[in-house]
């Protein structure tokens, strides 16, 4: 084995491999007690000195040969990336900042703060759940950025988008490093051969560990296996929410320059054929009450003009004609009219009212189409049905099962990730997706649009092969302070969770627990945790694979409390039905026969009065008894989910979110 120790970055060769990392932070790694898990001291490593300046192999490498063969070009004048991250871990910021410094605001702008999480959920949970697109320019160069989801309900998001671009800046926390979705987005990034930046953000916090968030992401690259060029990733240390960044964590800029530096160097421009025939892949929908449908993409070939005549095509040949009326790139926060795209940049085409995500728009004479947009399989179901509780039309607008249908269906137009099925009756509909989380956010949105129906509980899709029942098994990731760590293991253990990692976090004095468990051991799973560790805990689940099914596993203890009588809630019957169990109803409210009212405190269902009146007799043997009541649980929409079983429902209504038995359970059950 050869060492030779400078001043610079160290890069060392494999057989056939080279790899560089472009941080000093490696020394101590390399040269210290261990080595990369993929890099066995048995094979000839050699170590020689690179630069330290930002200079990236992924540009250089991934030209030339191919591009003869089809002349191919690329436009060196625009950057085409998306940002991609874990939950939480500062995308949507960082973003903020990027704006603010290409100088997309004026100075006496007010700008709210994650700009780019413009829906209302978004800001409410605090999470970015529809990809959105912006851009800026640096150096004369335009930089199209998009914005992505982190949690992974939403990987059909990512999956759709990297169709569009040529490189990600994948962030990364600097005390938490690779995560679950960390592992899925960047798995899907390589995939498409792109070019990978990794920012490590937070680089400000007191507990920040950059050395092992670095060598824990190139560990994730050996073993996702990435291209030598691709592991020859560029590091920008960054701290989003002050809008800085630098090559090294102790001497950040005054800005973000080494991050748009690093965008314009590491990451390539678009391959296009400039002279060839049109082609543009529709990667995105959007709707405009005056423009109608509203189509985003990359024009992969030629050039679109606005009044255009083009043709629409399928992966399977079928193709219709339409014309382009409006035609629009993205200019710092903004869509701006064009009249003509060329190829390699991203607009949005209007005039096209039947079109659908993944289809093609090409020339009319000799258009072809391009690939189909691919997307990783739903894992959960619940089922949607019209309400038919007493209360139904009090609060809702559309509550028939044609209204039902109809926004289900008009949701498959740009949700890909998501399937919609007609059930067993005709007002019953079965609506799979990638997770709970991913349904609920489509129940949440109809309920806010004015719809009212009934949810079921969510139940996992299984697959036989080779006669062989197989269940999705998910990753399992869980930060809880060691105090409470035994309770969540042996909650954990209980849903026939396997633990294969276990490590400490920084300085913190938390506990960093990796499971295999199966998706159904998942369902009901969050609010327990956060029981166990008294609201401390935080769990993250990416999809690992589908595995043979792993036995009956219980989700729920207690039984639920539940109204035997219609009628409105009084405090005289809640105080001695609150000896039974924890309520989730106060007095003055209606309810009716099958609502449930409550936790029981032990297993199996108790039928209560919760309407019933003090005798309003004449007879005092006694003064009146003060009327204590305890707080009654809120639940909301996602805990409801959580909470109800195989015979029980949700209803949900533009106002008001009720838990019910399911009358016909009830009927098979007698």
């Amino acid at each position: 084995m050869e060492m030779s120790m400078a001043s610079t970055t160290p890069c060392f060769s494999l057989p056939k491999k080279t790899f560089c990392i472009s941080t000093p932070i490696f020394k101590k790694h390399l040269f210290g007690t261990t080595l990369p898990c993929c890099l066995s001291a048995k094979l000839p490593l050699k170590l020689n000195p690179i630069p330290t300046s930002i200079k990236c192999a992924v540009s250089e490498a991934t030209q030339a040969p191919s591009e003869k063969k089809s002349q191919l070009m690329r436009r060196s004048d625009i950057r085409n990336i998306a940002i991609v991250a874990h939950v939480d871990h500062g995308k949507t910021t960082l973003v903020d900042s990027m704006l603010k410094q290409a100088k997309v605001f004026r100075d006496n702008q007010f700008v709210q703060e994650r700009i780019m999480d413009s829906n209302d959920i978004e800001r409410e949970r605090g999470i970015t759940i529809l990809s959105k697109n912006t851009s800026i320019t640096y150096k004369d160069t335009k930089i199209n950025i998009i914005d992505t989801p982190g949690h992974s309900d939403f990987g059909g998001e990512v999956e759709r988008i990297l169709n569009m671009v040529e490189g990600v800046l994948l962030v990364v926390d600097s005390v938490e490093g690779p995560m679950p979705q960390t592992r899925f987005v960047l798995k899907k990034a390589l995939e498409f051969g792109h070019a990978v930046v990794v920012v490590v953000n937070k680089i400000d916090r007191p507990s920040a560990r950059p050395e092992f968030v670095v060598n824990s992401t190139f560990e994730l690259f050996i073993e996702l296996n990435a291209t030598d060029e691709q592991c020859d990733f560029q590091v920008i240390y960054a701290s989003g929410i002050k809008g800085k960044a630098g090559l090294s964590p102790e001497n950040l800029g005054e800005d973000l320059g080494s991050l748009f530096e690093a965008v314009i160097r590491c990451i390539p421009g678009p391959k296009i054929n400039k002279d060839g025939a049109l082609q543009m892949l529709a990667t995105n929908i959007e709707y405009e009450e005056h423009k109608g449908r509203i189509a985003i993409g990359r024009v992969h070939a030629g050039s679109l003009r606005r009044g255009m005549d083009v043709k629409i095509c399928t992966s399977e040949d079928a193709c219709r004609f339409g014309r382009v009326s409006e035609l629009f790139v993205y200019e710092k926060f903004s869509r701006v009219p064009a009249e003509t795209v060329e190829a390699g940049d991203i607009c949005a085409v209007c005039g096209i009212d039947d079109i659908q995500i993944g289809e093609t728009i090409a020339d009319k004479s000799d258009g072809k189409p391009l690939p189909s947009i691919k997307v990783e399989e739903p894992t959960v179901k619940m089922s949607f049905s019209v309400n038919t509780s007493p209360f139904v039309g009090r609060e809702g607008k559309y509550v028939t099962s044609r209204n039902l249908r109809d926004r289900l269906y008009r949701e498959l137009e740009r949700n890909l990730a998501m399937k919609v099925e007609d059930g067993e009756t005709a007002d019953t509909f079965i609506v799979s997706g990638r997770g709970t989380l991913h349904i609920t956010i489509l129940i949440e949105n109809m309920r806010r649009e004015g719809y009212e129906f009934m949810v079921g509980p969510p139940k996992v899709i299984n697959k036989r092969v080779n006669d062989k029942l197989l269940e999705p098994f998910e990753i399992a990731t869980v930060e809880v302070p060691e105090e409470h760590m035994g309770s969540v293991v042996e909650l954990l253990g209980k849903r026939r969770g396997q633990m294969f990692d276990m490590q400490g976090l920084g300085s913190e004095g938390t506990t960093f627990l990796k499971y295999k468990i199966p998706t159904r051991g998942l369902l009901g799973l969050r609010n327990s945790i956060l029981t166990a560790s008294r609201g401390t805990a935080i769990l993250n689940t990416v999809f690992e694979s589908y595995e043979p099914w792993a036995g009956d596993i219980s989700t729920r203890d207690l039984g639920s409390l539940v109204a035997f009588d219609d009628g409105t809630s009084t405090s005289y019957a809640l105080m001695s039905s609150q000896d039974r169990g924890q309520l989730f109803i106060g007095p003055g409210v209606d309810v009716y026969k099958g609502q449930i009212v409550g936790i029981h405190q032990r297993s199996g269902d108790l039928a209560l009065n919760v309407c019933k009146k003090k005798a309003a007799t004449n007879v005092r043997s006694n003064k009146e008894v003060t009327v204590v009541l305890d707080t009654p649980l809120d639940f909301s929409l996602d805990d409801c989910i959580e909470y109800i079983q195989e015979d029980e429902l949700v209803e949900v209504t533009p106002s008001s979110i009720r838990m019910l038995k399911n009358p016909k359970s009830a009927k098979k059950t007698r």
